[in-house]
């Protein structure tokens, strides 16, 4: 297979995992599951592709609202995803990052996000990025403190510089599932330029072959930055 272009760096907002399993009649955490399976999939695909970054949107800043026992296993589903996960992570030569105000989740969890990213800080064939307790209009008030205690200019720049993860290139392709048609405070430093792709597939459905719809939807598009 062939395509034109492939995009460095892809951000997915996985939502309908609730919606699937109401419609199934299973209890929400259910739902969260099978999106925890669907996220390995495409993680694994999106590396064989050539893709560099994926960043998958796990929990936003406004995802407290929820019900706490539904919070609650949601760290745990994380927690043990990374415990699992993190033979095949090396083993695929693929490094783990984290972005969000991490300082703000459960002891458990945090360590469990360092240690994974310390044990797959070597890997360099691609970077699979999870935000939690994420935001993006957070991560840009959070650069600007930065850049004012440091005493330095605030400009694009200096704001660059101090995302949560500053190596991290713009992303090129948002994929957003379920229907819903906007980002949700995703990335929105890094998404100037974004492309951006719809489906109403409910993310727990979300297949390979709908994410390389996506890619060759991607390929297909000029994209001229504000240029002729």
């Amino acid at each position: 297979m062939k395509l034109e272009k492939i995009p460095v760096h892809v951000g997915i907002i996985m939502d309908g995992n609730g919606r699937w399993a109401k419609k199934r009649g299973l209890p929400r955490i259910e739902g969260h599951k099978k999106g925890a399976e669907v996220a390995e999939k495409i993680i694994s695909f999106a590396k064989e592709l050539g893709i560099k970054y994926i960043t998958l949107y796990a929990f936003s800043t406004e995802n407290w609202k929820r019900p706490k026992e539904e919070v609650n296993f949601l760290f745990t589903l994380m927690y043990q995803y990374i415990l699992t996960k993190l033979p095949k992570f090396i083993e695929n030569d693929t490094r783990f990052k984290v972005i969000g105000r991490i300082d703000e989740l459960p002891d458990f969890l945090k360590e469990g996000f360092r240690d994974i990213e310390r044990k797959t800080a070597h890997c360099s064939s691609m970077t699979a990025v999870f935000a939690v307790n994420y935001g993006g209009r957070q991560e840009i008030v959070d650069a600007v403190k930065k850049i004012v205690e440091k005493g330095e200019p605030v400009t694009e720049e200096t704001i660059a510089k101090n995302l949560y993860f500053p190596e991290l290139p713009d992303v090129d392709l948002i994929i957003r599932t379920s229907g819903e048609m906007r980002i949700s405070n995703f990335l929105l430093w890094r998404a100037s330029y974004a492309e951006l792709w719809f489906t109403k597939t409910l993310w727990p459905d979300f297949t390979e072959e709908e994410f390389l719809e996506a890619i060759k939807d991607y390929s297909k598009r000029e994209r001229r930055f504000g240029g002729v």
